[in-house]
């Protein structure tokens, strides 16, 4: 039993970032969410996001840096907490959406 427990985390040590893309919500990740996780959760989600709004291509890292710092500034500041990051903009700083 033992055996299978230090197998099983093993295979979730070495694929931890693909299990967390998987289960990440991309750009429907509410601004709540989004800024509650550490800087290497919002990384992954921001990519993702970026991943799924440019036809699945990967996004530059700069693209990434820069969307962060925006997703950052807009999420903090919308008046309804669950507003999508794909959905943060200044609309949303002025009325909730």
């Amino acid at each position: 039993m033992m055996i299978g427990f230090f197998a099983l985390s093993a295979v979730f040590a070495g694929g931890c970032s693909d299990v967390e893309e998987a289960v990440n919500k991309g750009g429907d990740t509410p601004c709540s969410d989004y800024l509650e996780d550490d800087a290497d959760d919002r990384r992954v989600t921001v990519t993702k996001f970026l991943k799924e709004d440019g036809n699945g291509n990967e996004p530059a890292g700069t693209a990434v840096d820069a969307a962060i710092i925006a997703i950052d500034l807009l999420c903090s500041a919308q008046q309804n907490a669950d507003t999508p990051i794909k959905d943060a903009d200044l609309t949303g700083i002025l009325t909730p959406k």
